[in-house]
Parts: structure tokens; C-alpha cells; sequence
């Protein structure tokens, strides 16, 4: 796959499958814009900049509108224009619904489905505004799909970021405008550091947890002209949780 010259967004992109993600684009000669609150971000970028990547930092709330919309601008004026948006920036602090605030529902939506809409909106309005085509890769999660116990807020998203996906995939195909989710497994990334992992890792048929770089491996793949003909699909990269 090669992406020269082609501009990525990553959201979420300073740690686990947006950083994963963010290297494999950078080392199939994509420029990629990371984005994340997190200012790890930025080491992240100065970095791979020393190994001679085309790369910048955004910090951002991807809960914001206006955060949003100025991180599309930027990455537009810095890079010459935009090729691929990954939706991938969530979060988990979650519980049961008769525990759950509505503030931490609230963020968890904010953060892990309203984002995702913002990051697409502005993406597109930009293709259409441009008669350019684009990609967009959301993530979703095996959630998506199947429940958990306390993953209220979690799930509810996820499923939403599931149905946008198709969605939007209907509205934009004759636009040139593909648009696709991946849902991931269970992923060793700091998502996860508070959850029993020997529990979750009896989830999965394949006896043992995903890695970014193959959730990574996914992204690429449906950003790429190799899967100029998926559309509107969310693939599941689950170790066979689903299969059950």
C-alpha cells in the first residue's frame, strides 16, 4: 500500500491503535496529522519527523465542535489538503445504567460518537466543497455489535459510530466518498489497563488479546485503493469474540 502524498488525520493518535496507526501510515510515506488531548502527541510527532516522516501535532478535545472543525483547517492549511480522516479517539470510564451519571453518559457520548460525527462532517463538507475524493475510517468496536455488562454509555456509542458508518456510506457513494468502520476486539492499549485481562483474553477464541498494529493493519487497508470497492462495511477485528 502507498499513500504518497496522500494527508491523514488520525484522532486519538498519541497512544495505542491511533499511534499504532499513525506509524504504519507514516512508514507507507503518508503526511499525517496527529490528534489527541494528550500531549504525548506532540514527542510523537517531533520523533518521527527525525526519521524523516512528514508529520504535526493538533491537541484538541475531539468533544468540541469548533475543536473539530479548526483541527480540518489546519490540516488542510498545513498539508496542502486532506485524503483520509481515521475517527479513532474513545474512551471507557463507563458503568450500569443505574449507576451511571448522566455527566459521564454524556462525555462518553461526546467523546466516543459525537467526535466521530464532527470528524466526518467536516472531512466531507471539505470533499464536497472540493469535488475531492476522500476516505473515512471510523472506529467502532465489537460492542458495535454485542453488549457487555456496564458498558452503557460505551456500547450505546459504539453501535451509533456502527449505523453513521452505513449511513453516511449511502448518502456519500456517488460523491466519491468511501466511508468504512473497523470494530476492534479487545486491544492491549491503556484502554483497557483497569480490566481483568485474563478474563478478557478467555473472550477471545484465538486465547489472547489484539495489538494496535494489527488493528492498524485493518485501517490502512480500508484507507488504501486496494479496497476501492468496500464500502459501508464494518469489520470486525475481534480474535473470534463475535463468533461465539
Amino acid at each position: 500500500m502507498n499513500f504518497t502524498k496522500k494527508t491523514v488525520i488520525v484522532t486519538g493518535g498519541a497512544s495505542g491503535i491511533g499511534m499504532a496507526t499513525v506509524q504504519k501510515f507514516c512508514n507507507h510515506k503518508a503526511q499525517v496529522m496527529i490528534a489527541d488531548l494528550d500531549e504525548k502527541g506532540e514527542k510523537l510527532s517531533k520523533d518521527l519527523n527525525r526519521k524523516g516522516h512528514k508529520t504535526a501535532f493538533f491537541q484538541l478535545d475531539v468533544s468540541k465542535k469548533n475543536s473539530i472543525k479548526t483541527l480540518i483547517q489546519t490540516t488542510i492549511e498545513q498539508f496542502g489538503g486532506l485524503d483520509i480522516a481515521f475517527a479513532n479517539a474513545g474512551i471507557a470510564d463507563d458503568d450500569c445504567i443505574d449507576k451511571l451519571s448522566l455527566k459521564k453518559w454524556q462525555r462518553t457520548i461526546d467523546v466516543n460518537l459525537s467526535s466521530v460525527f464532527l470528524t466526518n462532517k467536516y472531512a466531507i463538507q471539505y470533499w464536497l466543497k472540493h469535488k475531492k475524493p476522500g476516505v473515512i475510517v471510523n472506529c467502532g468496536s465489537i460492542h458495535s455489535w454485542v453488549g457487555k455488562e456496564g458498558l452503557t454509555a460505551y456500547a450505546a456509542a459504539k453501535g451509533g459510530v456502527k449505523l453513521l458508518t452505513q449511513t453516511l456510506a449511502i448518502d456519500y457513494a456517488s460523491k466519491n466518498i468511501r466511508v468504512n468502520a473497523v470494530c476492534p476486539g479487545y486491544i492491549e492499549t491503556p484502554l483497557i489497563e483497569k480490566m481483568d485481562k485474563a478474563q478478557l483474553i478467555k473472550l477471545h477464541p484465538l486465547g489472547r488479546l489484539g495489538k494496535p498494529e494489527e488493528i492498524a493493519n485493518v485501517v490502512l487497508f480500508l484507507a488504501s485503493d486496494e479496497a476501492s470497492f468496500v464500502h459501508g462495511t464494518t469489520i470486525l477485528a475481534d480474535g473470534g469474540y463475535t463468533a461465539r
